[in-house]
């Protein structure tokens, strides 16, 4: 596929691609960029790990609100979703199996991952949802599960977000964990009371303690 995100670079960090043996893709948010969201990959990097982060076209991965209806944010969304697939095939291509590769997003970044993972189920490295959700202006879990005959196969899947986001609401968070479970993720839901639109330590600690299951699975 080519498209709006498809001629943008792929920065790069962490352990050189071809002798990492792990990855971690990142999708950075709205009015950011590639480079930017490496600084977060850069505090929970272990040594064997490569960091992945595609570039969104003009720092957005599509226009509207991810709680607007599905086709205003096209063709944006698609390009973003491709543009996970490109990353998780680098790594691939390096011969890191999908099952070693982990996504991480924040805010338009994480509704873009935990959508990729929702739509492509298989067994991920890891997927962490930091302030974001599944797309749309509502979440039915048939939509992501119907005739799809993939499954996450217990992927570890974290989701955090605070109760008071003006961006996220808590209920889509709880939306998106739902259809993650049903789909075979193992997942952990945390909502912070008060946190506003960021990411906080706790959150941290836990998609660095993710990192290391990962490479201790290696």
């Amino acid at each position: 596929m080519t498209g709006l995100h498809q001629d943008q670079p792929l920065a790069t960090d962490g352990t050189p691609l071809e002798e990492a043996e792990a990855a971690l893709v990142l999708l950075h948010g709205r009015g950011a960029t590639a480079r930017s969201i490496l600084g977060m990959g850069r505090e929970v990097h272990r040594e064997g790990l490569a960091l992945l982060a595609p570039q969104a076209a003009r720092n957005t991965w599509y226009p509207e609100s991810f709680l607007a209806p599905g086709e205003r944010n096209e063709p944006g969304r698609s390009s973003g979703l491709q543009a996970i697939a490109n990353a998780v095939s680098r790594a691939n291509e390096a011969g890191i199996p999908t099952e070693r590769v982990k996504l991480l997003g924040f805010s338009q970044g994480a509704c873009l991952a935990s959508e990729f993972v929702a739509r492509n189920p298989r067994r991920y490295g890891g997927l962490a949802v930091l302030s974001g959700g599944l797309i749309g202006d509502s979440v039915e879990a048939a939509d992501y599960t119907s005739g799809n005959e993939g499954d996450l196969g217990g992927t570890p899947v974290f989701l955090g977000c605070s109760d008071v986001d003006p961006h996220i609401p808590a209920e889509r968070v709880h939306e998106t964990a739902a259809v993650l479970e049903e789909l075979g993720g193992d997942v952990t839901t945390r909502i912070y009371e008060g946190m506003g639109h960021g990411v906080n330590e706790d959150e941290l600690a836990e998609v660095a303690a993710m990192v290391e299951g990962l490479l201790e699975g290696t």
